[in-house]
């Protein structure tokens, strides 16, 4: 008996970590927080309140790059409302434009992944990325306190 009663629950738990997965809505707001942890180190760097790391500067981008691939995906037409989602009704009437900035977001963080090597080229190059995520911010979410 009681090796049904744990296969059950484990059978419960399995099938909430498959309903978990299956929610875009939870899913991109996880993979935006993320960018936004990885956002503020290396806004940190470049207001001189924390020191210059490559490292940690690279894992942001990398987080940029991985949030360009994954993030289109997470956007489907059955998740326009719901859970507090701040994505405006302009992403699904401007599907191709919203999927672009995605697009460019991936590039450009690839690319300054091969081009920042120092402090230098950090502040010069990176305030350029950040464009992009006002790009799609600034027309795709709503705003709020």
């Amino acid at each position: 008996m009681r090796r049904v009663m744990l296969l059950v629950a484990l059978t419960a738990l399995g099938g909430g970590a498959v309903v978990a997965q299956s929610d875009p809505i939870a899913e991109r707001q996880a993979l935006m927080k993320n960018n936004g942890k990885a956002a503020q180190a290396v806004a940190a760097m470049l207001s001189g309140k924390a020191p210059f790391d490559l490292a940690t500067v690279q894992t942001s981008l990398k987080t940029f790059e991985i949030a360009a691939q994954k993030g289109p995906g997470l956007f489907p037409d059955d998740s326009k409302t719901g859970e507090d989602t701040h994505a405006l009704p302009k992403i699904w009437e401007n599907k191709a434009d919203f999927v672009a900035l995605f697009g460019k977001l991936g590039d450009d963080s690839k690319a300054l992944l091969g081009s920042i090597k120092d402090e230098a080229s950090f502040k010069a190059q990176m305030p350029g990325l950040f464009k992009d995520c006002g790009a799609c911010h600034g027309t795709y979410r709503a705003k709020f306190e």
